[in-house]
């Protein structure tokens, strides 16, 4: 069904993708923490991980075989293909009733081996913003009802995340990405301790010289 633009709610549109876009945000620093927490092989993301994983490896079995180039990087344009988004709708209904915010928008990092980040992350917020300047264009050109299905950005469903995060971990190909988030909390770490103690010994410095 078409989507027409109304301009009286525009305001309230933009509010509603902002608020999906930091939860978005949030889900993935939280997920990134787990990674960095727990080994990936013994990580469980949802109640049925095995059923989606079988389901995953019967429904896209590409993507399991070694090498597993499918999972390692992935492709976006496969999947916003015609062939992809259909095999992927199909995939995602399945799960209406089973998993609690299924078609939820979610990031997913496009290369495992690395964290999230402007150029590794499908559905970043960059896209939202990117949608809404679309739809401005078309106002400015006296477009008065522009489809705005046509400039939509393609979200990846929470349960597209669960598929791809539960297969990388399964199979080790989030080894990398574990042992990077542990370097990069502990450079976290070492840099909050080193500003504190500045703080500190500008303090003193301070209480010194009053």
């Amino acid at each position: 069904m078409t989507t027409q633009f109304d301009p009286n709610t525009a305001q309230n549109a933009v509010e509603i993708e902002k608020q999906f876009a930091v939860k978005a945000v949030e889900h993935a620093q939280v997920y990134w923490n787990l990674l960095e927490k727990v080994k990936p092989t013994e990580l469980r993301l949802t109640k049925i991980d095995d059923e989606i994983f079988e389901d995953l490896s019967a429904k896209f079995p590409e993507l399991v075989e070694p090498p597993y180039d499918g999972l390692i990087k992935l492709d976006e344009e496969v999947m916003k293909s015609s062939e992809g988004k259909k095999r992927w709708r199909e995939f995602i209904e399945a799960y209406k009733d089973k998993v609690k915010d299924y078609n939820f928008g979610s990031l997913i990092r496009m290369d495992c081996k690395d964290e999230y980040g402007e150029r590794n992350t499908i559905f970043g917020v960059c896209q939202i913003l990117v949608f809404f300047a679309r739809l401005a264009n078309a106002f400015r050109r006296n477009k008065s009802n522009p489809n705005a299905e046509s400039f939509l950005p393609y979200p990846p469903k929470f349960i597209k995340f669960c598929a791809f995060e539960i297969a990388r971990n399964r199979l080790g190909l989030n080894d990398d990405a574990h042992e990077l988030a542990i370097r990069e909390a502990e450079k976290e770490r070492k840099q909050k301790e080193k500003e504190r103690l500045e703080a500190e010994k500008a303090k003193k410095g301070k209480a010194k010289r009053s």
